[in-house]
Order: structure tokens, then sequence, then C-alpha cells
């Protein structure tokens, strides 16, 4: 038995924040239904690489899941979206603020339809004034603080690779959704849950917030940077924690021949020895962390000294012999190839009936007693006569409802 066996969710998502979410609430095993337009959801046919099979950018977001299709603009397809709404627990949507509601179906509708029913929206902004703006992911980490504070001091703001935008608010909106179904066990009764991008990154980026207020006391020594303004800096590779980090290069000098060293205080007697100054570990110098913090470029220049003559797996070995956090950067090639994300379960190879196999992300979610197995992600209207079946609707009827345009 999965955790979410037997939860159905209609999902009217599209793009990647709302497909990343129902995604997660499928490999958790609820039975995700992707209501797609007959002509599907857009990034089917987005960064092919295969001529007229879907894309990986729908594939790696959609498994686990059925798909039908239905033309919500036809008075046939409403109908039968009143009957879909009335046998589901959970209705996702990621589409334009009022873009639902234009269709006919407001909050207060769908409750008389289903007053269990969990309604979760994705939208890119919460109802201030940019309620009415178009978000992408680099829109929602520009305006959620996360390209102000990433990249070097005297370059522009930077774009994160990770999807925080997206697939960041499609893990905000699972809590959200899982809470009130939680909730709806306690009072039979469900609820409104919503999502805005930008609120998501900015609650990715809270310890930037922590340091712009610690910046009314002055300069923030943990940082590399040499002067401060009334505004975070953009401070590298520096962790802005506790604890100093950086990257450092390492042999032979590729674009990602670097690992990740953080140095705590237990940690720079080993490191000494390690990149033969062991007389760095007594010197007044160095030996402290208050002595370290006026001079970190200095001290990860001494440790690149010696890593940069080491490949990062020996650098990795050897520092994490005396138990010194660090970790090599990983470029994707070798995430595909990593045995040990294999063997996890993390990364994973799947069949699918088109383009045959691919490799995607599993399920970052293990649950003891509701384990994963990472499925083909449907083809569109895959499963039209299954679902609709169910309600009733004749093949006959699917006949002609696919004739007339309204699946």
């Amino acid at each position: 038995m999965k955790a979410l066996e037997g939860v159905r969710v209609l999902d009217m998502t599209h793009v990647q924040s709302g497909p990343s979410a129902t995604q997660l609430l499928a490999w958790l095993g609820a039975d995700v239904v992707k209501l797609e337009a007959p002509t599907g959801d857009i990034t089917r046919q987005q960064l092919r690489d295969v001529p007229g099979v879907d894309s990986l950018y729908f594939t790696m977001l959609n498994c686990n899941k059925r798909s039908i299709t239905l033309n919500m603009k036809s008075e046939r397809g409403k109908e039968i979206f009143t009957e879909l709404v009335k046998g589901a627990d959970i209705l996702v949507e990621n589409f334009g603020p009022g873009a639902v509601d234009r269709m006919g179906f407001s909050w207060e509708r769908l409750q008389e339809l289903n007053p269990r029913l969990i309604y979760a929206s994705i939208k890119g902004f919460g109802q201030g004034r940019y309620a009415k703006f178009k978000a992408y992911e680099v829109i929602a980490q520009a305006m959620g603080g996360s390209m102000s504070t990433t990249g070097f001091e005297e370059g522009p703001p930077l774009a994160t690779g990770a999807q925080i935008g997206d697939s960041g608010t499609g893990i905000h909106a699972v809590a959200g959704i899982l809470a009130a179904l939680y909730q709806r066990e306690q009072t039979g009764r469900g609820q409104r849950v919503q999502v805005a991008m930008q609120h998501a990154v900015l609650n990715l980026c809270r310890v930037k917030l922590r340091d712009q207020q610690r910046l009314a006391h002055g300069p923030l020594r943990e940082y590399p940077n040499r002067t401060f303004g009334d505004e975070v800096p953009r401070s590298g590779n520096a962790s802005g924690g506790g604890q100093p980090g950086w990257a450092v290069r390492c042999a032979p000098g590729g674009p990602n021949d670097y690992i990740y060293v953080i140095v705590q205080p237990v940690g720079w007697k080993p490191i000494s020895n390690i990149i033969g100054r062991p007389e760095l570990a007594d010197d007044p110098e160095w030996a402290t962390p208050e002595a370290r913090l006026s001079k970190l470029d200095k001290m990860f220049q001494l440790i690149e000294e010696w890593t940069i003559r080491h490949d990062k797996w020996t650098v990795l070995d050897r520092l994490n012999a005396e138990n010194i956090p660090c970790g090599p950067i990983l470029s994707t090639k070798e995430l595909v190839e990593d045995a040990s994300l294999r063997d996890e379960g993390i990364v994973v190879s799947v069949d699918h009936p088109e383009r045959g196999e691919f490799v995607t992300v599993g399920s970052p979610l293990q649950l003891s007693d509701s384990p994963v197995d990472v499925r083909t992600p449907p083809l569109l209207g895959e499963h039209n006569q299954e679902i609709y079946g169910e309600l009733g609707v004749s093949a006959d009827e699917l006949a002609q409802l696919k004739t007339n345009g309204v699946i």
C-alpha cells in the first residue's frame, strides 16, 4: 500500500511548477489524472530531441500519471469536468490568475460540487501589486531575492541552475496539499491552497534576509567582501554561514574540477597537515577562527595550492579521512553516471513506449512503507477510455467526443 493510495488528484497543471508537484503526489501513491487540452501540455513539444516524440521536458515531470484530454471551452467538456471534480480529492492548477474562474469554476462553485475538494493553485505572485504579472523560473528568482545574492561581487546578478522558482514552488505546494489533506481528516472539509513562486523563492532565501538585518550592526565578517553597503552583497561561493567555505580548484583544471571545502574550527589542524603547512596549526596568525576570518581568501588560496596538484576524488578521500566537510563539484554527466545515485534509486532509467529508455530523477521522498516505482509518463489522452468509462461515457460517445473536438 502506498502512502496516498486511494487519493484522486485532478492535475490541470502544465510546464514545470505544477507538474513537479503532482508528480511527487503520484510517487507517494496518489492516482494523478493529468487533464490536458486536446493539443496537450505545451512541454510535450518543447525542447524535443527526438522528432514527433514527447520531449524529455515533459517525460521527466510527468511519470506515474494517467492522461486524459478535454476541451474545457465546450459545454460537454464542462459537464464532464463537473463529474471529474465530484470524484476528486485534490485539484491542482497553475494557470494564469483567474483562468479557472473564467471557465466557470470559481472556488465557490468547486466547493458546491465537492465540499471535500482540496483546490491547490500555483501562481507567480501573491495578491498584491504583482498579482497579474507573468512569471517564469528566472523571474521568480529575480523577484524572490535569489539573483541579487548570487554571483561574484564585481559581476552581474546570476540565476541558479536549480529550478527553485518552478520545482521549488512545486515542493511548497505539496506541503500545503498534504497539510490540507490531513486537516480534512479532522474537519471533513476541503480547502484552498495557494502558493506563489516569488514567495517560495523568498522562503528559500531566508538566510539572506537574516543577513540583511545583520547589516544594521556592521559588516558581515563571514563574507569575503571588502566593503558593504546597505544591501546583502553577492559573495561568490562563500557559505556566508558560521563555517567558511569555498570552491577550490583541483587537477587537471577542467570546468568542474573543483571541490567545495568547509573549514570548521576543529578542521584547521588536519587541513594544515594535509596541505603540507603543519606550522599554521599553531601560528597565532592562523590558529583561531577569528584570526582566519579577516583573510579567508588567503586561507583558501593556501588550500588550493595543494588541491590543484590532485584530482577532486583524491582530495575528497584525503579530506573525508580527517572528517573535513567537503564535496566535489559534480557535472550533470557525472551525476547521470553516478553508481551510488543509481543504487539509491535517485537516478533511474525508465522505458518509454515511443522514445525508448531515458534517464530521470527518482523520488527524493523515500518512505519505508511506501516505496516508489518510477513508471513511464502517459501518452496524450492514453487513459481517456479508462477514466471516462468510469463516468459512464460509452465507447460510441467517446468516438463522437473525439470527432467533435471535446477530447
